[in-house]
């Protein structure tokens, strides 16, 4: 049976395949659609990757005529069965050997994303990472990102630490390739922007957990000034809903360590109150920025106007990358995956935030990353402030132990 966010995500490309006429680019989207992955980051990137291909198909002269053809795999398909990066494997075999595609988009996961990258090199398929792991597009001819790394982020984080005059940091980490990587990553940038640092870290086993009380209460002990949440999907918000049970939480500000506070509505329902005072790194992105390009505008406008919201990350990744991948297309002439991947380190393309270049090198373009805040228990994405650095803050950061 498949969950609801899968059943949305195939209404949405069949539809739009539905209006596909002649040869077209075929584009793979590999993401996670169920547990025991990230079925909403999925649902996300789906999105993002529709409105792409439907922004080619209204813009034609953008792209020399060409079309997308959407190809869908759940990435967990048969991860109840066997390991998420097994399952993983197995659709990106089927995009490419069965469905053909020329390239493929959508990977989320870190546990899943290397074994994808190798087959990806294995195969020559231009395939792009919508995840932060901090090494993935080294060394790889066919791996590209558009979306920051974990290293990128790191600093910021940390300088962001440093600025508040915070010493007693707190770090709690699921122990996937993720929080490993986050933790491993955030704690050296804090040591290094934070001389007298005195920091506090536990990590926990992410597969099984049904409670983080435990490492919680230690934290809480720990009596720290910032609590590091670098849980994964479900046990994110574990760590919230356990430091909320020792008083740990709203009485220190909480640092999210991926934008998930950005798909508000589900921030706020399993956070509460105790979600106040959340900063998290995120792509500089505000409906009304004034480096929303033509086409930035077209699909912040056509997204609020169909989800009734404003797109998070994923969804600006995904868009980014299928639109990218047309104007490959368009440059070459042609879309077999070797004409695609010599025309992607060749050129220039547009984005919703510029031009993008990839060169021939690592293939990592991330965007600009501020440190967004929710002022007030409540606020939907587009009322978040930036908060660092400096020369890009829109609003004070709001302590959420100071009554106002």
């Amino acid at each position: 049976m498949l969950s609801e966010n899968e059943t949305r995500a195939r209404e949405l490309v069949k539809a739009y395949n539905a209006t596909v006429t002649g040869a077209a680019v075929p584009v793979g989207v590999l993401t996670p659609l169920s547990l025991p992955g990230d079925p909403v980051a999925g649902e996300l990137v789906v999105r993002g990757a529709v409105l792409g291909a439907r922004y080619v198909a209204e813009h034609p002269g953008d792209f020399s005529g060409r079309s997308v053809r959407l190809f869908l795999e759940n990435d967990q398909r048969t991860a109840d069965q066997e390991h998420m990066s097994r399952s993983a494997a197995g659709g990106m075999a089927k995009l490419v050997m069965l469905d053909e595609v020329s390239a493929v988009v959508g990977q989320w996961h870190l546990r899943t994303s290397p074994v994808v990258a190798d087959l990806a090199e294995r195969w020559g398929v231009p395939t792009f990472i919508e995840n932060g792991h901090n090494t993935i597009t080294y060394g790889r001819r066919n791996l590209f990102r558009t979306y920051f790394s974990i290293a990128d982020r790191a600093p910021l984080m940390a300088s962001f630490a440093a600025k508040q005059g915070w010493k007693r940091v707190a770090v709690v980490a699921a122990d996937t390739v993720f929080g490993q990587m986050l933790a491993d990553t955030v704690c050296d940038a804090l040591r290094e922007a934070i001389p007298d640092l005195e920091l506090f870290r536990e990590d926990f086993a992410q597969d099984g957990v049904q409670d983080l009380k435990e490492p919680l209460r230690r934290a809480t002990e720990f009596g720290p000034q910032l609590l590091v949440n670098a849980g994964v999907v479900r046990t994110n918000y574990m760590i919230v809903e356990a430091a909320a049970e020792t008083g740990l939480l709203p009485k220190v500000p909480m640092m999210a360590c991926f934008p998930f506070p950005m798909r508000a509505q589900d921030y706020w329902k399993f956070a509460g109150p105790a979600g106040a005072g959340v900063v998290w790194p995120a792509t500089r992105f505000s409906p009304e920025w004034t480096g929303l390009t033509p086409s930035g505008r077209w699909f912040v406008d056509t997204y609020y106007a169909e989800f009734g919201s404003y797109p998070p990350d994923n969804t600006l990744n995904s868009f980014t990358d299928v639109v990218i991948l047309a104007q490959a297309a368009a440059l070459a002439g042609a879309h077999d995956r070797a004409s695609l991947r010599n025309a992607l380190e060749s050129g220039s393309f547009r984005t919703w935030r510029g031009t993008v270049r990839f060169g021939d090198t690592d293939h990592h373009q991330p965007p600009e990353i501020v440190l967004m805040h929710y002022q007030e228990v409540g606020d939907s994405a587009d009322k978040a402030v930036v908060v660092w650095p400096e020369e890009s803050v829109t609003g004070e950061f709001r302590h959420p132990s100071v009554e106002r």
